[in-house]
């Protein structure tokens, strides 16, 4: 049999170390780390396997300090740190404790991970268990997952086994998902371009219209990174172009069998060549949509190459059978037909495999593999390896990005995608990209269209996405003007943001952090970080709880209950200003959105034009009051050099002593992706005033200008790259919450309703003396809606 090229074999150092294994007749058990065994039960000692398997690489994490005994037909392990008790006749976990909690091993407690899809969803769905408990301990089951061999191919397990691998951290679940990561593999750093809008749609397009669509968005200064082709960049009608009648297989056999293909479609795109060169002219990147199911057949044109590579002889017009159970259709696959359209310019491939999970090998969901190859094969790059597509289960996170499907249009689908994409971070996937906007079905509104945006603004992907209707474009221009407006803000604000989510980028890959994760991370302890289900972490400075649910049509302002965590919270698109340690109802008209900078919050964002997602040479970081550290961290952006030290951080600190205001920046690397000059904005959010403001460089007090009236922004002009910055502020004056009479006004002002009733409901406000007084009145308002948004106004917020 042939040997897949060397480039497409891992062979991970999976055994663990001898001294941490123990047999005890059936059951095996592997102690991993002080918090995670494994358990394996087998009817044959020679069916035991230190393998790695799809899910798990690396069971080798040194010597772990443990003892164990056998009793009453149990096995107990006790490490420094948590106690497991196994059932030795099945291998079964019977409990394992970890301080004071007890873990029945039995995942009722799971605090859930993803699933494989939400194509064809409606609304919520149920979701995998992930490495995260509320009651301590969380298990995974890779009983079900083949080994890969020494030849890099998937192979059956030499008998059936139990393997079962305990994960027991109590409340410690930003070190459950570490651990999964030691024994999966580190979440890759993804290139940089990924981070900003991508364009996509289902849609024949004619290479012109792609061209103009590009040049359009160009025009409206909204930024792209990411252009992708979907399935119509091939031919498509097979009958009526080659005069003969192909089947599909499976589900796309009732819709015809152009769902498989890999030559240009040359009537679209006469010269694809020079489609892919505009493209790349314009900064974006290319992925090309893939449906491999129905192999390479007579039609295309790299079928000869293929069949001889394949030992066909190309006169017999045999199909080349799709095979990922083969390593020489493997070798095949990549070498005639992904590599020479790579060296022509596709930069990454969309695997939208839809064709079930059965294979030539029992157990091989070609999901997985295809993943698996496809990301591996995308290292003879030289660059950082992508794809887009499907979740194929545990250890998937090591072929970002995940692609979640084809979702309808409505609010039930949007409200779930937050809380689905956070709680992702339990079982380690950390980049998933939804159909922004929905991609069919439902119904088209306006209102709901920016409120995804919204969402998407702080998602890991925002990818804009439809099907092929006429009617469903994601264009902002195809809604009415102050959704157009919004959503243009929306997608500017992202691109602006990807300083920040690179960053975070790099926590992901050197920390084990993902971008959104759940409230309850940092707060294991407290309830409602439970229960405020779409409220998540961007990063390490913003809260966000993306607005899921219709504006009232009387308030025009959509209430969201957020809970926020101790400490000063600030909306970044109103300046309200929040004290945490409660859940607080917020009120957003559509164009704000409850996110909030921490205390001390530094958000570096990039001022650049055009689509070029290049470290900035116009940088601002705003800066909310307080004491905190950032690392901006920046890179080439798209290949492997960081591995060698290959990158720059700039150390920025902000400090808060009485009424003075400090900054430091520690200067970026010279390095050749690096400006030579970077002209810096320092925007202070939340000082409006300062009696005395001074910046100096590599210790020189040099001039600036403020550019703001209303709040301290300033502006350098340009500096070398590596100089070393400092600004103070002394006597400053610090923004704060308008007064309880003025936000009732403002909210009774702009209620819709007639004015006789609008005038007697603020003046039985008004009235009051206090604000007890007033939220008194305020309890007695009728219109849930706008009692509730009254209410608000009215708390102590700040």
């Amino acid at each position: 049999m042939e040997k897949l090229h060397d480039y497409l074999i891992v062979r991970p150092d999976s055994a663990p170390l001898k001294n941490n294994v123990r047999l005890f007749g059936n059951t095996r058990i592997t102690v991993i780390l002080p918090q995670v065994i494994r358990i394996e039960n087998c009817n044959t000692e020679n069916g035991f396997t230190d393998k790695p398997t799809q899910s798990i690489w690396y069971r080798n994490h040194g010597t772990v300090n443990y003892y164990y005994k056998e009793e009453d037909g149990c096995i107990y392990i006790k490490t420094d740190v948590a106690q497991f008790c196994i059932k030795k006749s099945n291998g079964k976990p019977v409990y394992a404790k970890i301080g004071n909690m007890i873990s029945k091993c039995d995942n009722s407690k799971n605090l859930k991970g993803t699933a494989r899809t939400l194509d064809q969803t409606f609304g919520p769905i149920p979701l995998k268990d992930g490495v995260v408990s509320r009651d301590g301990a969380a298990i995974i089951d890779d009983s079900a997952s083949l080994l890969i061999g020494d030849s890099g191919m998937p192979e059956a397990r030499p008998a059936t086994e139990s393997d079962i691998y305990v994960f027991a951290f109590g409340t410690d679940y930003i070190g459950a998902v570490k651990a999964l990561y030691k024994l999966s593999g580190d979440v890759p750093l993804v290139p940089r371009f990924v981070l900003g809008n991508w364009w996509s749609r289902y849609r024949a397009y004619t290479q012109d219209e792609y061209q103009n669509l590009m040049l359009e968005f160009k025009k409206r200064e909204i930024p792209l990174t990411v252009a992708t082709v979907d399935m119509d960049w091939h031919w498509v009608d097979l009958k009526a172009k080659f005069g003969q009648k192909y089947s599909g297989k499976g589900i796309y056999q009732f819709l015809g069998s152009g769902w498989t293909g890999y030559s240009w479609n040359t009537d679209l795109f006469p010269d694809y060549k020079g489609f892919l060169n505009f493209l790349h002219d314009m900064d974006l990147k290319i992925p090309l949509n893939l449906h491999p199911a129905d192999g390479i057949r007579p039609f295309e044109d790299m079928y000869e190459n293929t069949a001889k590579a394949m030992g066909i002889d190309p006169q017999s017009q045999k199909a080349v059978e799709f095979d990922v159970t083969d390593p020489k259709f493997i070798n095949t696959y990549f070498d005639e037909v992904h590599h020479p359209y790579e060296d022509e310019g596709v930069d990454f491939w969309w695997i939208d495999w839809q064709q079930g999970k059965k294979s030539k090998l029992k157990g091989l969901d070609p999901l997985w593999a295809l993943n698996h190859f496809h990301y591996l094969d995308r290292q003879r790059s030289g660059k950082r390896p992508l794809i887009l597509s499907r979740y194929a289960g545990i250890g998937s996170h090591r072929y970002p990005l995940g692609f979640s499907g084809d979702t309808a249009m409505n609010w039930k689908v949007l409200n779930f995608q937050p809380y689905f994409t956070s709680t992702a971070a339990n079982c380690g996937y950390t980049w998933w990209s939804h159909d922004i906007g929905g991609h069919h079905m439902g119904s088209h509104n306006d209102e709901m269209y920016v409120r995804w945006l919204q969402l998407g603004v702080f998602s890991p992907i925002v990818r804009l996405h439809s099907t092929s209707n006429d009617l469903f474009g994601k264009e902002p221009w195809n809604y009415a003007w102050d959704a157009e407006i919004l959503a243009t803000d929306c997608l500017k604000l992202r691109h602006k943001l990807i300083p920040y989510i690179y960053s975070m980028n790099y926590r992901s890959h050197f920390d084990g952090r993902a971008l959104c994760e759940p409230l309850y991370y940092n707060n294991p302890e407290i309830d409602e970080a439970y229960k405020c289900k779409n409220g998540f972490m961007f990063g390490s400075e913003l809260l966000v709880c993306p607005v899921t649910a219709p504006l009232n049509k009387q308030t025009k302002t959509a209430e969201t209950k957020v809970w926020l965590p101790r400490g000063r919270w600030t909306n970044i698109f109103n300046g309200k200003i929040y004290n945490g340690g409660k859940t607080v109802s917020v009120h957003s008209e559509l164009s704000e959105m409850p996110a909030f900078a921490r205390e001390g919050a530094i958000i570096p964002m990039s001022e650049d034009s055009g689509n070029s997602c290049k470290n900035p040479q116009k940088l601002r970081l705003k800066i909310y009051r307080g004491n905190n550290k950032f690392s901006l961290y920046e890179d080439d952006g798209e290949s492997n050099d960081f591995k060698n030290g290959d990158f720059s951080q700039t150390i920025i600190e902000v400090g808060e002593n009485g009424d003075s205001i400090s900054l430091s920046v520690s200067g970026a690397s010279l390095k050749k992706y690096m400006p030579k000059k970077r002209n810096y904005i320092f925007e202070f959010a939340d000082i409006v005033s300062a009696e005395n403001i001074k910046v100096s460089a590599d210790g020189q007090e040099i001039e600036f200008a403020v550019i703001d009236d209303d709040k301290i922004i300033i502006e350098t002009g340009d500096l070398s790259v590596n100089a070393q910055i400092s600004v103070k502020l002394t006597k400053v004056k610090v923004l704060s919450n308008k007064p309880y009479f003025d936000r009732v006004l403002e909210i009774m002002t702009r209620y819709n309703a007639a004015n006789a009733k609008k005038s007697a409901t603020y003046n039985g406000i008004k009235g009051k003396k206090t604000r007890e007084g007033m939220a008194a009145a305020a309890h007695r308002v009728k219109n849930p809606d706008l009692r509730s948004s009254l209410l608000e106004a009215l708390e102590d917020m700040q």
